[in-house]
């Protein structure tokens, strides 16, 4: 797409891939959080994209605006402080729980095995699980100090950021190996859902269960990921 065109265009033409990504960072973010608060920081993110792209680059203009427009409402999220110290605090004791248990037992603990070394029920494992949905999309405390502040990366500005880890060829091996050692449930979540593109509903009706409980599974996925991975990002 020409520049010029670009930049003649108003921005409500681009209005629907802004809805779109705001649908999809939501569905993985806890109700509280509003779509349309999502949406007002994307359209700021989409404004940028059209006063700075420059064509010359070889990018096309989708590929590089939903980089902005992404940037923008993970960085409005990260203003906001969306997730509570609390779910943060949990979801690290999680982590290293799995991470103690995986080197006593030998393989990926069952979601019994890690209540029960963490001194819980399953049913309040579970419910801790889904609290934690979404806190890994803008904290990654493995990133900085032991203050607790949430990382400061930001797709829209080219500044460095976390996930440029993952461009590291042993980091991605690492990921690969990681993925492939999760328990059959749970890798199939993750191939249905990052893969397959499904929506939470969508993969709860192909697992038998309640989209509640998919939500579960991918936090406890994520989180096995996470743990194996320590080595990368902490």
């Amino acid at each position: 797409m020409p520049l010029h065109c670009v930049a003649q265009r108003p921005a409500s033409d681009f209005a629907p891939l802004v809805k779109r990504i705001a649908y999809q960072l939501a569905a993985r973010l806890p109700a509280s959080v509003q779509v349309d608060d999502l949406m007002q920081a994307g359209m700021i993110g989409l404004l940028d994209a059209i006063g700075h792209f420059d064509q010359t680059q070889g990018a096309q203009f989708e590929t590089y605006a939903s980089q902005r427009i992404r940037g923008a409402m993970l960085d409005e999220l990260r203003e906001i402080d969306w997730v509570p110290r609390s779910v943060r605090k949990n979801a690290r004791g999680i982590e290293n729980t799995i991470t103690q248990l995986q080197q006593q037992l030998g393989h990926a603990p069952t979601e019994q095995e890690i209540a029960d070394a963490m001194g819980l029920d399953l049913a309040e494992y579970q419910t801790m699980l889904a609290d934690a949905r979404g806190h890994q999309l803008v904290y990654y405390e493995d990133f900085h100090n032991d203050d607790g502040d949430p990382i400061e990366f930001n797709l829209a500005d080219g500044r460095p950021n976390p996930f440029e880890t993952i461009q590291d060829q042993g980091m991605r091996r690492a990921l690969v190996e990681a993925i492939a050692d999760l328990p059959e449930r749970e890798k199939m979540m993750m191939a249905m859902y990052y893969q397959e593109d499904l929506n939470l509903k969508e993969i709860g009706t192909v697992m038998g269960v309640s989209e509640s409980r998919v939500c579960q599974i991918h936090s406890q996925a994520v989180m096995r990921l996470r743990s194996r991975l320590k080595g990368w990002i902490g």
